[in-house]
């Protein structure tokens, strides 16, 4: 997931020496000054928690300060006074907002959150005292209409159409009283998606599912109990075990527990997470933002919040979305119901007679998978060592495509002691970013896994890129080596795939570089990175034994590749049912009734779309779906699928062309990665592809078309 912060700022440059302190203590506030660090790179050594409240109220009078001046320059509107005036702005506010971001997302604590709850109301307002100027929009709009004349190379073209179409969408096109009312509804809606955050944190942590004995832990490895126990003395509940819950609906030791009312008890924490009905139940909260989209949505002129929501999408409008996904609904569907039949056969076979439940799956098809293909997860796990997955395989294809190598760097502050920082030069030895590597799950850190900036890649602001990446991979304890299972190597696989696009960032304006893309493209790098996971040259380099050395064999390969698409229409199923379940709440016109009832609704949209299968829940419930109430995958969340069958189409013209070489990779990265969002990304990706992208190569790769395998 590439993480793009819930509110956007057009930003401003800040300088005055007098007012660098904080006017609290008196003490130089390091985010005033732009960097000194390699890169510009964030000082967290620096940075205290009382800095960023008086740095974004810096930052905020600063950028109206630099608006009023775009709008008083009374020399003719041009691309240079207004467009680049813009683009210039902001610095402070940038730093600030990305420094605060990455904590409050991956180490937050209870002052950060504070801080965040009582901010987000202003910051929305801010942004939309610049998107709702009068006076700004004027000039926009005035050079929009001119753009034909204006003779602008491709890339400043396309700034102004980004720019005119951002401030229509946030309102610079309605009459006052409107402007009013959606500035209202944006402030409320920005304090309640930062309070689901939050809730949803706590959620998680208070949920995890607590045991009082190793039986009830049977079938996990030695060492796993061990984290388990070790997760139980933190929270002072010594001779209990802790097994803590991931973001999605099933949960990684599913798959392992052989004691079924342990699972039962783990999905249901899961499952309930979020709907204690205390104060962390985040279902009024989902209720309100839902309205207020629908309301945003009707004040602005639109049908419902996702024909608003996707106009600057790939997709473009609801009924395109809708199409995409009736198409994979049905096959993925009766691929989950086939599975459903091995699994219940497997059940028989193991004298278990209950009725087939989620918290069943994962466990028995772990078992059907080591019958078909003679593969468990246990066995492959001891190959799959982290520090050598990214090491000699994400960075190692990294490099075999494009050139680039990798320096660790011990000197540049992190913010948190897992943290690891590399510098990255090009092809010819030029140093060209930093990246950070943040991977192990913490109790406050936001489950999932994605990948955001520090810095972004601008010519015209000289700025080379600093990207990270951040997932929630289990730390082992002290002694023992952070084992991967595959689906982990893959997650490294698909966040180092957002690095990508950021570190290839080659475009002059902030705003259209790297993977400042729409959400149905973004996700299309990453997915693609996926792909070098399994190829063998890849594989052999990174995939050993971490007791003996040994390179994986070829026959534990194979058997990894034959299971490539065990088990896909489940998984499909979920995540579809996810998505199918975001656009219904997002489909929700002025003419439907409130909704009142959240549980009633998803069963309601999970039966319409014919996503309701009982032993497939969805990747995500409403209650704890962070991606779409939080982190700004509103109407987006089928951009995953839509990206997926960008990414198998592109992976097949790499398997028409000789596969991994330094040829296709730079091509890839001269035509894809390197690109932003400098050209409409349908034309973008058909020039790289040589036409329209096709979803045959998804399904095949799923399994999900009858006598073809991935």
């Amino acid at each position: 997931m590439k993480l793009t912060p819930c509110i956007f700022f057009l930003l401003i440059l800040t300088s005055c020496t007098m007012q660098n302190r904080n006017p609290q203590d008196g003490a130089v506030n390091p985010l005033f000054q732009e960097s000194t660090l390699p890169y510009h790179t964030i000082p967290f050594d620096k940075i205290k928690e009382t800095d960023f409240v008086p740095a974004f109220e810096k930052g905020m009078r600063d950028e109206m300060q630099e608006i009023d001046r775009i709008i008083a320059d009374t020399a003719k509107p041009s691309f240079e006074n207004t467009f680049v005036a813009l683009e210039r702005s902001g610095q402070l506010l940038k730093r600030t907002n990305l420094a605060f971001n990455v904590l409050t997302s991956a180490n937050t604590n209870d002052r950060l959150q504070k801080i965040q709850e009582s901010m987000a109301a202003r910051l929305s307002a801010h942004t939309d005292s610049v998107y709702m100027n009068a006076q700004l929009f004027h000039k926009v709009d005035t050079l929009y209409k001119q753009l034909d004349k204006l003779l602008l190379d491709p890339e400043s073209k396309r700034l102004v159409e980004h720019y005119h179409q951002q401030f229509v969408m946030n309102g610079a096109a309605l009459p006052d009283a409107g402007k009013e009312q959606l500035k209202k509804l944006n402030e409320e809606e920005a304090t309640l998606s930062t309070k689901f955050s939050n809730q949803l944190l706590a959620a998680a942590k208070q949920g995890a599912l607590v045991v009082h004995s190793k039986e009830e832990l049977a079938g996990l490895t030695d060492a796993e109990i061990a984290a388990a126990g070790e997760a139980g003395k933190k929270e002072n509940r010594n001779g209990s075990y802790i097994l803590s819950l991931s973001n999605t609906t099933q949960q990684p030791d599913l798959q392992s527990l052989t004691n079924r009312n342990t699972r039962k008890d783990l999905f249901e924490a899961s499952w309930t997470r979020a709907e204690k009905g205390d104060s962390n139940d985040t279902r009024n909260n989902i209720l309100r933002i839902a309205a207020i989209r629908k309301e945003k949505a009707h004040l602005l002129g639109f049908p419902d919040y996702a024909a608003w929501k996707l106009q600057d999408q790939m997709a473009k409008t609801p009924a395109a979305v809708t199409d995409f996904l009736n198409k994979l609904v049905p096959p993925a569907v009766a691929k989950a119901a086939a599975e459903a039949q091995d699994i219940k056969a497997m059940k028989t076979q193991q004298k278990d007679t209950s009725a087939l439940e989620p918290y069943d799956w994962d466990f028995y098809a772990e078992k059907v998978r080591k019958a078909k293909y003679d593969l468990e997860e246990a066995e492959i796990k001891p190959y799959f060592v982290l520090d050598s997955v990214l090491k000699n395989g994400v960075f190692f294809a990294a490099n075999q495509l494009y050139g680039i190598t990798f320096k660790q760097r011990t000197d540049l502050p992190v913010y948190q002691e897992d943290v690891k920082v590399y510098e990255v030069f090009d092809k010819d030895g030029t140093p060209m970013a930093l990246f950070y590597a943040d991977y192990f799950k913490r109790d406050n850190k936001n489950g999932g896994a994605w990948m955001d900036n520090f810095v972004t890649q601008s010519k015209l602001l000289n700025a080379r890129p600093v990207v990270y990446n951040v997932c929630n991979f289990p730390k082992p304890v002290k002694g023992q080596p952070a084992l991967l299972s595959f689906d982990d190597v893959t997650t490294m696989f698909h966040e180092f795939g957002h690095a990508l696009h950021g570190m290839f960032a080659s475009q002059k304006y902030p705003s259209l570089s790297g993977a400042n893309v729409s959400r149905d493209f973004v996700e299309m790098p990453s997915q693609f990175n996926e792909h070098w996971a399994l190829d063998s040259t890849v594989l052999k380099n990174y995939a050993r034994n971490y007791k003996t050395g040994a390179i994986i064999p070829q026959t534990l390969v194979d058997k990894i590749k034959n299971a490539g698409t065990f088990n896909q229409g489940y998984a499909m199923t979920e995540l579809l049912a996810a998505a199918e379940l975001d656009m219904q709440w997002h489909l929700l016109g002025a003419k439907d009734s409130a909704v009142t009832d959240v549980d009633a609704f998803e069963k309601k949209a999970l039966i319409k779309t014919g996503t309701a299968v009982a032993y497939v829940p969805p990747r995500y419930r409403s209650s704890y779906f962070l991606h779409i109430w939080a982190n700004g995958y509103s109407a987006g969340y089928y951009a995953y699928s839509w990206a997926e069958m960008l990414d198998h189409d592109a992976f097949a013209w790499f398997k028409e062309n000789g596969g991994l070489n330094r040829a296709n990779g730079q091509r890839f990265r001269d035509m894809i990665l390197s690109r932003g969002n400098t050209e409409d990304l349908a034309t973008l990706y058909k020039a790289f592809r040589g036409k329209d992208p096709s979803i045959e190569p998804l399904l095949e790769n799923r399994g999900l078309v009858a006598g073809k395998k991935k």
